[in-house]
């Protein structure tokens, strides 16, 4: 090997080694409630990263702080390896996209025009609307199944169909990293397969770098490829589910006594809460 691919190779290793998204010794924080101190996380490139912890925890407050909504009062919050709140709003967004939870489209506004606001980043002061923004629309509607929405008010759609528009819209953005906050929150278990059977594709076949909080813990262990396990505003536990979902880790972080099998479709773990009865 040549000193020149030698050097190559060490800045190639360098780059997959990089996490897409990190805190670095964080404290978050709103006012003089503490929720998580001297916490240091790392989201990993191409994975599909789960955060999961009991109410309470900093789950969300931890997703605020990594899609720029919430300041830390110490440490940084690095993307791609570089403080994310010395870069501007418009470049996050073009790095970044953010499914919040419970979020509320304008009334009346139809599925083309809320997932074209995906755009934003993108567009300059008198820009026209552009071919490649029509071009990403379009692949970002037809990925996430909503074409055949795109003249209906969004309001007219079920729940699970809305939150594949607001997706349809992250990804409009052409962010190769997505945030999601418990996305599947009031939907039924059809609805919920449904989506994060999308979210898998988009991280396996799209090459999304993917970051959610769910409550499920058979979900988190089903979908994600890298788990972030958090009680009290620390992390007690990381990496893949297989390696670090045992009964003592559940009781340790839920305080649930459970069992733990192979998921007979996914043999992935599958817990089985014992419940106060079976406990003994």
């Amino acid at each position: 090997m040549t000193q020149q691919s030698s050097q190559l190779s060490a800045v190639n290793t360098a780059e997959t080694k990089q996490a897409a998204l990190s805190t670095q010794s964080v404290t978050l924080a709103y006012e003089q409630n503490v929720i998580a101190k001297d916490l240091s996380v790392d989201i990993p490139h191409g994975k599909f990263t789960v955060i999961v912890g009991p109410n309470g925890c900093g789950k969300s407050t931890l997703l605020r702080a990594l899609s720029r909504l919430l300041v830390p009062q110490s440490g940084e919050i690095l993307l791609n390896g570089e403080n994310i709140h010395h870069q501007s709003t418009r470049e996050v967004a073009k790095k970044l996209g953010l499914l919040p939870q419970s979020a509320i489209a304008p009334d009346g506004i139809k599925v083309i025009d809320l997932v074209s606001r995906g755009r934003f980043p993108h567009q300059k002061w008198f820009q026209p609307w552009s071919e490649a923004d029509q071009n990403a629309v379009e692949l970002a509607m037809q990925a996430t199944g909503v074409i055949d929405y795109a003249e209906l008010n969004v309001d007219q759609l079920s729940g699970g169909q809305r939150q594949r528009v607001w997706v349809a819209m992250a990804l409009a953005q052409e962010t190769s990293l997505l945030l999601l906050d418990e996305p599947t929150t009031y939907l039924d278990i059809a609805h919920q397969i449904e989506l994060m059977d999308l979210f898998q594709d988009l991280n396996q076949i799209q090459g999304h770098t993917l970051v959610a909080v769910l409550h499920d813990l058979n979900h988190a262990c089903r979908y994600a490829d890298h788990l972030i396990m958090i009680k009290s505003g620390q992390v007690i536990a990381t990496g893949a589910p297989n390696e670090i979902v045992t009964e003592e880790i559940i009781q340790q972080v839920f305080g649930l006594s459970c069992l733990i099998l192979a998921d007979p479709v996914s043999n992935t773990p599958l817990i089985i809460p014992r419940g106060r009865k079976t406990a003994n």
